[in-house]
């Protein structure tokens, strides 16, 4: 039996840590390119500059973009400064332009128009035309406005969550994220009682009182685990921003290279420049969320001024939309739903200083009520059978096999996921490990295992070797572990800490080397279908009608107009302005029968018509050789093609204007489908609409 443990981490562990395998099938972009000089995507060379990339032929029309291989490396905030870190930035930013390309041939082929007719006979070619002439205002695909990763990104998280707020860490509503070390507050300040004030850290104690100053610090109460950031940061801040349903948290993150702190003026509180910006939208209904993050090539954030959001504040912000680009990673070199994974936006660890956890007596104690942040960061539902997908086409392009991977696991013994969820991902393998003061392991470990865990012991050692004795168990705080069985954040509690048996089991699940004992689920849950009752919406098109008008004055071509109405509510997550369903609709011409009886369901065109135009394999009686008419992405009646959604909480007004000649019958198959923005592309509706019309002029 093997069992890997703390110790005995060896230069050889070591040498297979920082020795990157790039092994991937075909990249259509020559990385080798970005390391000569006047390539890069900060402030040289940009993503959105189509025509210079172009000009480098790096990306053939015909060619696969695929996505590169990682380094072998623990889940970090910020990628480490080394060779593979860098070859892999560079086969993403490869890897994303090809992507950025082939989404801009598609959008080129949008633009020929969504109306496709059977044959090239003259009433399909006018079908085709008046469709466009009368529809074609409302017949756009969301999020479609532009390739451009960045700005088609903030279009997607648009489309599913609504309007996305500035990041204002600036606003008098952002908390600041408490320094704490030996059970005092720390803050950087110009100390009065030495010759020239020069700054340093002054410690206070719960009631308010200078306990000493200092010139440095080394280990805090509560260092971060996020990875590759400063572990004892201090003044750091974070703001939420509620809509309804939807929640965005911005982290605007103080934090150093060497992953250490100084006694430097950036550090002080009213200092408004940082290093590391986040951003996450989380709809509590639908269990949808997105992740932003700063440029990487950006060395200072400054929240003086609000920052604008992905894709500007809508699709007319035509200067916040350009601004974001420089300001947004668009290689998303950090995988946030790695460690945001446990069915919501926070990882609530004693770091982020809320009152519910670290502090013994809990929140009313006298060190949470003068150092936390309360319960800014609020208690949200867990439960591992709840929604759980993550928006954005580009990221879940790069992040898609680790996406379906994920799962979440039960504790055998029952002590901890009564009251969490935890993963195969960062919630399980690093916050739970913390939580329980215990260390990962893998009873027979794979090879793959035993690199991956000694790679996480290297991370939590890091971690470990900045927190104060004070913290520990053995130490005066008592505040670590953090988490006991069954008392959850009550440190208080005598010998508060998960049996080595116990972890033992929880930590196979963990690692997924156990069996049907961790009751393994998949993390991430599928993206809904249109008018789908469980996990879905529910909504389904209402009030579906038709009516024959007579054609516009000079028109030729069409003897009478049909105009088919309904209505719909995209109600999927309360967002009002949601915009992400748009509607097909087939149609199949034929003549009205000599009784006029009731069509069979057989006699409307199928639903892969209605999902694709014109199904080869098809026959019937219509005109144009029997084949469905097909017309493509109807928004509702209104909403011009790129302008956001005007809020709606009841039904909208759909209609479409078709040519019709008479003594025909029409009929329709009405088909709604939701772009998931993630790898499932678009999902359809499971049957749609029908109805049918009967044109008779006299």
């Amino acid at each position: 039996m093997r069992s890997i443990a703390f110790g005995l981490l060896g230069a050889f562990s070591v040498a297979v840590l920082l020795s990157g395998s790039y092994s991937y099938a075909h990249v259509a972009v020559d990385s080798s390119r970005f390391d000569h000089p006047g390539f890069s995507l900060g402030h040289g060379v940009h993503l959105a500059d189509d025509a210079k990339w172009r000009d480098l032929n790096l990306c053939a029309p015909w060619s696969v973009c695929t996505v590169p291989a990682r380094p072998a490396a623990p889940f970090a905030k910020a990628l480490s400064d080394g060779p593979p870190s860098r070859q892999c930035v560079n086969d993403l930013k490869a890897y994303l332009i090809c992507r950025k390309f082939r989404l801009a041939a598609a959008n080129d082929q949008i633009e020929i128009g969504p109306v496709r007719a059977p044959d090239d006979n003259a009433e399909a070619t006018f079908f085709a035309e008046a469709v466009r002439r009368w529809n074609g205002d409302f017949q756009w695909k969301p999020a479609s406005a532009s390739p451009d990763i960045i700005t088609r990104f903030g279009d997607e998280a648009r489309s599913v969550f609504g309007p996305i707020p500035d990041v204002d860490c600036g606003n008098a509503a952002a908390k600041v994220i408490p320094l704490e070390i030996d059970g005092n507050i720390v803050d950087l300040k110009p100390n009065p009682n030495v010759a020239g004030s020069p700054l340093q850290f002054e410690h206070r104690d719960p009631k308010g009182r200078i306990v000493k100053w200092t010139t440095q610090i080394a280990k805090c109460d509560k260092p971060s685990l996020a990875g590759n950031v400063t572990y004892c940061g201090m003044n750091s801040r974070i703001i939420r921003t509620v809509a309804g349903t939807v929640e965005w948290v911005s982290l605007c993150r103080k934090s150093t290279p060497h992953l250490e702190i100084e006694p430097e003026s950036y550090w002080e509180k009213d200092n408004p420049t940082f290093a590391r910006l986040g951003i996450i939208g989380f709809n509590r209904e639908s269990g949808e969320i997105v992740f932003f993050d700063g440029d990487k090539d950006q060395q200072r954030f400054d929240w003086t001024t609000p920052i604008v959001p992905p894709g500007g504040r809508s699709y007319a912000d035509a200067g916040g939309r350009a601004a974001a680009t420089k300001m947004y990673d668009p290689t998303f070199q950090i995988q946030c739903s790695a460690c945001h994974d446990n069915k919501g936006p926070y990882v609530v660890s004693p770091h982020i200083g809320q009152a519910r956890i670290g502090y013994p007596g809990g929140a009313a104690s006298e060190r949470a009520l003068a150092f936390s942040l309360g319960d800014y960061v609020p208690k949200m539902k867990r439960d591992e059978s709840l929604p759980f997908r993550v928006v954005g086409s580009a990221y879940t392009a790069v992040y898609a096999t680790d996406i379906v991977r994920a799962r979440t696991v039960e504790d055998p013994s029952g002590n901890c996921t009564k009251c969490h969820t935890l993963t195969t991902q960062i919630t399980g393998q690093r916050i739970a490990a913390d939580a329980a003061g215990r260390l990962p392991e893998v009873t027979n470990p794979t090879w793959t295992q035993v690199v991956s865990v000694r790679a996480e012991l290297l991370k939590l050692r890091e971690i470990d070797a900045h927190r104060t004795e004070w913290a520990r168990r053995s130490g005066e705080g008592k505040i670590h572990p953090w988490m006991v069985p069954h008392e959850g954040s009550n440190v208080a509690v005598e010998n508060g800490q998960i049996s080595e048996d116990d972890w033992r089991q929880l930590s196979n699940c963990i690692w997924e080397a156990g069996g049907e004992e961790c009751r393994y689920r998949p993390l991430f849950t599928a993206c809904p279908a249109p008018g789908v009752q469980s996990g879905g919406d529910g909504s389904q098109p209402t009030g579906l009608s038709s009516a024959v008008l007579p054609v516009p004055t000079g028109a030729v071509g069409a003897d009478r107009i049909l105009r088919l109405r309904w209505h719909y509510l995209n109600d999927y997550g309360h967002v009002s302005q949601r915009d992400d369903v748009r509607f097909n609709i087939a149609i199949r011409a034929t003549q009205i029968p000599r009784f006029r009886q009731a069509p069979l369901e057989s006699d409307f065109p199928t639903l892969d018509e209605a999902k694709s135009g014109t199904d080869e394999t098809s026959a019937g009686n219509g005109v144009a050789s029997g084949r469905a008419m097909f017309i493509g992405d109807l928004s509702y009646f209104g909403h011009l093609k790129f302008t956001a959604p005007a809020p709606a909480t009841t039904p909208r007004e759909f209609r479409a204007d078709l040519p019709a000649m008479c003594n025909r019958r029409y009929l329709a198959r009405i088909l709604p489908k939701r772009f998931c923005f993630d790898q499932s592309g678009v999902r359809y509706g499971d049957r749609g609409q029908l109805i049918f019309a009967d044109v008779a002029c006299n």
